[in-house]
């Protein structure tokens, strides 16, 4: 409840994580065939020869990755390394073990197995660029 004599907080959220990406089409593929993703939005910019490019994973969260593709040789050189090798992105979900074996079985490469910590169950995974990934189902 807001009062009339003090301002209203902000109210903000993070829409979008720009993934750097070699190619559209490979990164698509990735994404929507392998871990099971929505495209949200796939449309030409033809003015600045890309597109615009907008995965989400299934569920409809509120946080989208655009598939932005590498448009210079020091871009190109970050691919698959935005964050110098920690993970970047945080995959929640409802049902680890579903998505544990679904990911594995379609060749989802796991850097570090299963953990059960306090906050939940999490294991890292890499994208098809060697971008970190924590998949993870949060306790509680």
């Amino acid at each position: 409840m807001s009062s009339p004599h003090l301002p209203q907080a902000p109210r903000q959220h993070l829409a979008l994580v720009a993934l750097v990406v070699r190619d559209y089409e490979e990164a698509l593929a990735f994404y929507l065939d392998v871990l099971g993703f929505d495209c949200i939005e796939d449309r030409e910019v033809p003015e600045q020869g890309k597109r615009w490019v907008v995965v989400a994973p299934p569920g409809g969260g509120s946080c989208r990755l655009l598939l932005a593709r590498a448009s210079d040789p020091a871009q190109a050189a970050r691919v698959g390394d935005q964050t110098g090798g920690r993970v970047f992105l945080f995959l929640y979900t409802d049902d680890f073990d579903r998505d544990y074996q679904r990911y594995r079985e379609r060749g989802v490469r796991f850097i570090r197995p299963p953990v059960e910590h306090d906050y939940g169950k999490v294991a890292v995974f890499e994208d098809l660029y060697g971008n970190r990934w924590d998949l993870l189902e949060p306790r509680g």
